[in-house]
């Protein structure tokens, strides 16, 4: 496998490492969690808020991996193509769409 140059071709092997659906609802919660917490950071401007975003979000997203893809997270690697395609991922999610393009990329059945 090549290594990408581009989020375009990172993001086929993004998903394959999410092809598991409980691990991909963990990277949701994680996002929403972590998106909470600076939205309270923005509000309070308590920096405990802000240490607690990543922590809270990379905590349930590493978790999916170790529990259920049994991979490494990707943000090991590619941290702002992760972040991107943790965001894309979780776009697709909310909007119905995520089924169709981990299929695209060859994820097995479910």
């Amino acid at each position: 496998m090549n290594k990408p140059t581009t989020f375009e071709q990172f993001w086929p092997d993004y998903l394959r490492a999410h092809c598991d659906r409980r691990s991909r609802a963990l990277h949701l919660v994680g996002t929403a969690l972590g998106l909470l917490c600076f939205a309270n950071f923005l509000i309070t401007f308590h920096p405990a808020w802000l240490v607690a975003a990543p922590v809270v979000a990379y905590g349930f997203a590493w978790a999916g991996h170790l529990l259920f893809e049994k991979n490494s997270p990707a943000t090991f690697s590619h941290p702002l193509w992760s972040l991107r395609g943790d965001l894309r991922m979780v776009w697709l999610t909310l909007t119905g769409r995520i089924e169709r393009e981990i299929a695209r990329v060859g994820c097995p059945l479910e």
